[in-house]
């Protein structure tokens, strides 16, 4: 059974994650598409996305997010095979971290690029989404609680409505 929406196809129950809509041939993704694949485990759900995180492609991936944040289980984010992230792709992790704060569970991300990294750190989104070289060490740091978020825990400031514009800004002057 499968439903379209967002450019995205959802293929239930056998496959669980979204693939790009296509013709149904195999094929590599182009760097204009986001593949998104979801992985549900007993203590948390990974989310790995493939390809370039922008405004064309953002909504599918923030529609996800949501709907995963709101079930209350810790969200891992793999972004390592991310090529490109802008304010768009900025702006709906920190729409999703909120979220999953507000449920009482946290968003973590991994990602070894250091492109990637550096827009978190550019932006102060690595205060609020603890960044991870790896899996292994993302589930590291949710064991030991370090770096566990709660509702209480996380202090969103006055500023985090511009968090997009803020994020656009620091791309622009990386550029």
């Amino acid at each position: 059974m499968t439903s379209c929406h967002s450019g995205l196809r959802v293929l239930r129950p056998e496959t669980p994650y979204l693939s790009p809509v296509g013709s149904g041939a195999q094929r590599s993704t182009p760097d204009d598409e986001l593949t998104i694949r979801v992985r549900h485990t007993p203590k948390y759900v990974l989310v790995a996305v493939a390809g370039e995180i922008d405004i064309a492609t953002v909504a599918g991936l923030r529609e996800r997010l949501v709907a995963l944040a709101a079930s209350g289980r810790p969200l891992i984010t793999d972004l390592d095979q991310v090529g490109f992230i802008d304010a768009a792709g900025l702006g709906a992790l920190a729409g999703a971290a909120r979220l999953a704060a507000e449920h009482g569970v946290g968003l973590h991300v991994v990602c070894a690029r250091q492109q990637v990294r550096r827009l978190f750190q550019i932006t102060g989104l690595d205060r609020s989404i603890p960044l991870a070289g790896t899996l292994a060490e993302a589930l590291q740091i949710m064991a030991a609680g370090a770096a566990a978020q709660t509702k209480a825990d996380i202090q969103w400031s006055p500023r985090d409505p511009d968090v997009l514009r803020d994020a656009l800004a620091a791309l622009r002057r990386l550029a």
